[in-house]
């Protein structure tokens, strides 16, 4: 895997990997920046839940249960000082329908957690990583 990243005024940065799209990131105006895009651990926090979103999704449509919607609300407690790294992530899980049972959405975020996940497996080595659920009707 690659990306490269290229700067277009001040902080202002976009970058591109292999799948060839570009995202803008970017910080706020008193660093120079132009408030124009994500900022770098927000970006960080979406590959995370994106990563197991896809996964718990994925292995859900395999066993046929259908969702209605879905989203996934990440949360990241940060250090007070440099480097803020985060502290804490919770991870919750939202799925909208009317007969996914409990015991299929478990299984798909273990799955997810503990064998398919390439950003959670990284990031919980360094950080705890709090996961939840919700199944509500639509």
């Amino acid at each position: 895997m690659k990306v490269e990243i290229r700067q277009v005024k001040g902080i202002t940065m976009v970058g591109k990997g292999d799948s060839g799209h570009w995202v803008s990131m970017d910080g706020p105006e008193a660093f120079e920046g132009s408030n124009a895009g994500v900022r770098p651990l927000e970006l960080f926090l979406m590959g995370l839940g994106g990563c197991t979103s896809m996964d718990v999704i994925s292995i859900l449509q395999k066993k046929r249960i259908k969702v209605d919607d879905y989203e996934c609300i990440l949360e990241a407690e940060r250090a007070e000082e440099h480097p803020k790294v985060f502290t804490k992530v919770k991870v919750n899980f939202i799925f909208y329908g009317e007969d996914i049972d409990k015991k299929d959405v478990e299984r798909a975020i273990e799955l997810s957690e503990n064998k398919y996940c390439s950003a959670s497996a990284m990031l919980k080595k360094s950080v705890p990583i709090i996961v939840d659920y919700e199944i509500r009707k639509k």
